[in-house]
C-alpha cells in the first residue's frame, strides 16, 4: 500500500524491516513521487515505463533500472503485466568501505538492458532472483543474507562504472589507477568536511590537481560539478537531521554545511522540490497519523 504526502512517498517496510519486495501487476500509474530509499525494477512479464526527469525509460522483459534515493519519478504500466520492485535503505551499507564511491557513480538512475549490457544484466538478473527467493523464504538471517546480495549487485555495478578507461578513456593506464586513489581521497574528505566551508581551492589542493583540471576530473568521474556535487551530499544529511523534531530548520542549515538559510532553502527546494519546512512537517504529519492509527488498534 503506497503511502503519499504530496509527492514524497513513505516507504511502508514491514515487520521492522529496512528491505521491501512488491511483486506488481497493477496496471495504476504511479504519479510524480520520491522517497529516500534506493529502488531497483525489473519487469517480468511485458514492459514497464518510468519517467525521471527528461528521460524516459522503456524497461523490457529482464531489463533492471536502479532509482536513486531522492530521485523523482513516475511510472506508466502497461494494461497487462507482473515486475519486481525492490526497495531498501542504503544509509546501512554506505558506510562500508568502497561503497560511497559506488554510490558516488550511481547517483544518477542505471538502465542495464539486455540488448545493450548483456553479461551485466545477466549476472544483476541472477542476483536479483536469489534476493526474491529469500525474500519469500522462512530462513534464519534472512534480511542479512539479502542485503548480502545487494552488496554484490552494486559491486557488480560498481566495476562497471568504476572502470577507469570508461571514465578517464584520454588517460594513460598508469595514471588511471592513480586518479582513482585520489578521488578516493577526495570522496573521504568530503564526507568529513562536507559542513564546513570548502572553497574549489581547496579540494582541488587536497588532490593535488590545478583548479581547472580537478573540475573536468571530477566532471569525468561523477557527471555532475564539484559544487553540485557538494550540495547533494550536504541535502542528503539535511534530509537525515530534518526527521529530528528537536532541530530547528536553522540548526539543521548549520549542521548540514550552509551558510544562511536563504540559500539552504534554494538549494534544498532544487533537489527535492520541497522546502525544509515542508519536508519536515511531511515526515511530521506521516508520524502523526501512524501514531494515531497505531493507538486505534490497541484500543480495539
Amino acid at each position: 500500500m503506497r503511502v503519499l504526502d504530496g509527492i514524497y512517498e513513505k516507504v511502508e517496510y514491514l515487520n521492522n524491516s529496512s528491505i521491501l519486495l512488491h511483486i506488481n501487476k497493477e496496471d495504476d500509474d504511479y504519479s510524480p513521487h520520491w522517497h529516500t530509499a534506493v529502488e531497483i525494477i525489473m519487469p517480468i512479464k511485458n514492459i514497464y515505463t518510468v519517467v525521471i526527469g527528461k528521460t524516459t525509460y522503456r524497461l523490457q522483459e529482464r531489463d533492471i533500472l536502479v532509482i536513486p534515493p531522492g530521485e523523482l519519478h513516475e511510472v506508466i504500466a502497461p494494461t497487462e503485466g507482473l515486475r519486481r520492485i525492490l526497495l531498501f535503505d542504503y544509509s546501512l551499507i554506505n558506510s562500508l568501505k568502497g561503497m560511497t564511491n559506488i554510490f558516488t557513480v550511481l547517483n544518477q538512475p542505471r538502465l542495464i538492458a539486455k540488448s545493450n549490457s548483456p553479461d551485466i544484466n545477466k549476472d544483476l538478473a541472477k542476483l536479483y532472483d536469489e534476493i526474491v527467493d529469500e525474500y519469500n523464504s522462512s530462513y534464519t538471517l534472512k534480511e542479512a543474507a539479502i542485503y548480502s546480495l545487494i552488496i554484490r549487485m552494486f559491486v557488480v555495478l560498481g566495476r562497471k562504472y568504476l572502470n577507469t578507461e570508461n571514465i578517464f578513456p584520454d588517460v594513460k593506464l598508469n595514471k588511471q589507477k592513480g586518479y582513482i586513489e585520489k578521488f578516493n581521497i577526495i570522496f573521504d574528505y568530503i564526507n568529513e568536511n562536507f559542513m564546513e566551508e570548502i572553497s574549489l581551492d581547496t579540494i582541488a589542493d587536497v588532490a593535488g590537481f590545478s583548479k581547472f583540471h580537478f573540475s573536468r576530473l571530477f566532471k569525468q568521474f561523477t557527471d555532475m560539478s564539484f559544487y553540485t556535487y557538494l550540495n547533494q551530499r550536504r541535502v542528503k544529511e539535511a534530509e537525515k537531521l530534518l526527521l529530528n523534531p528537536y532541530l530547528s530548520i536553522t540548526e539543521v542549515a548549520m549542521r548540514s554545511g550552509f551558510s544562511s538559510i536563504s540559500t539552504f532553502n534554494r538549494v534544498f527546494k532544487s533537489f527535492k522540490e520541497c522546502t525544509p519546512t515542508e519536508f519536515k512537517k511531511l515526515y511530521q504529519r506521516h508520524n502523526r497519523i501512524k501514531s494515531s492509527i497505531h493507538m486505534l488498534n490497541t484500543i480495539t
